[in-house]
């Protein structure tokens, strides 16, 4: 199928109907137990806390663990502020045409992008663009401050129906996802339905879910996690983050090679302030999913 059909087809079953088959705290078709105990032994293995939450909206089947437990958001929110500029900013191209200049006080680490075109400034499309495709932390806080600051990412969540997620601070601090923080966080089912609110349902307008589909279509920066576990065939719409104590996140939506859309959320933590992200551990748990949902 072409890219075009995937999406189609993806859009046709609607976040609705996620929505209606995994109610917050009910997980028909739940794990079987040889799923349970292989997400245990991977977290085992890793020495991390593994948070999971996927379902195939065709066969109505979910996998979750720890999937209402609270994880740093790190990079993840970049999505929603992109959705929120989409949303709430934009109309008929105005504010996506936008140039916004920055000065060098506003680059902060990881803005290789909006470093760059620091002579020239950036449209707002352009800020969406970099800070989902290549996770630019200065365009993330470039939308922030479009949108009113960090707090709006909250308030955009609530109004998609997510109780959980939160956005408390800027980047890079928001990044320090210290294990007892309430700020900065999501959950691996919040996040996960969001996504899916946004890229399979009506929370935005067509173009607006086309464009905000193919920023995530076109993400650099996951090869090493879902796209390295996830079969080949699939199309994949995803968003990564990472922070200190191994906070390393993607999420997305993934469609198998007949068009099944599938929602993933997948987040890790580790003890260490500095712990390395483990890439890996996503990997090896976005192939299993892969092939317990198919």
């Amino acid at each position: 199928m072409t890219r075009r059909a995937l999406l189609t087809a993806g859009t046709a079953a609607t976040a609705a109907t996620l929505l209606a088959s995994t109610p917050a705290h009910a997980t028909p078709g739940g794990n079987d137990g040889d799923v349970t105990v292989r997400l245990r032994a991977l977290e085992r293995q890793h020495g991390a806390r593994l948070g999971v939450f996927a379902h195939n909206l065709a066969t109505k089947r979910t996998v979750h663990h720890r999937a209402d437990e609270r994880f740093p958001v790190c990079s993840l929110f970049k999505t929603l502020a992109a959705a929120a500029v989409l949303r709430d900013l934009d109309r008929d191209g105005e504010v996506l045409g936008k140039r916004i200049h920055y000065t060098q006080a506003d680059l902060v680490d990881g803005s290789d992008k909006t470093r760059e075109n620091l002579a020239t400034g950036m449209t707002v499309a352009e800020l969406a663009d970099v800070a989902i495709r290549f996770s630019d932390n200065t365009a993330g806080n470039l939308l922030l401050r479009e949108l009113g600051g960090p707090t709006a990412i909250t308030r955009f969540a609530r109004s998609l129906g997510d109780p959980v997620t939160r956005l408390d601070r800027w980047e890079t601090e928001l990044n320090s996802a210290e294990p007892w923080r309430v700020t900065d966080t999501t959950s691996p089912r919040a996040i996960g339905r969001t996504y899916a609110r946004l890229v399979l349902g009506n929370a935005l307008n067509r173009p607006d879910r086309d464009l905000l589909t193919h920023w995530l279509l076109n993400n650099t920066t996951s090869a090493n996690r879902f796209r390295a576990g996830l079969p080949r065939t699939w199309t994949i719409a995803d968003k990564t983050g990472g922070g200190s104590y191994g906070a390393n996140n993607n999420a997305g939506i993934a469609w198998t090679e007949n068009g099944t859309p599938l929602v993933l959320a997948v987040q890790t933590t580790r003890p260490e302030q500095d712990a390395a992200w483990d890439n890996e551990l996503i990997a090896k748990t976005a192939e299993l999913l892969a092939k317990t949902l198919t």
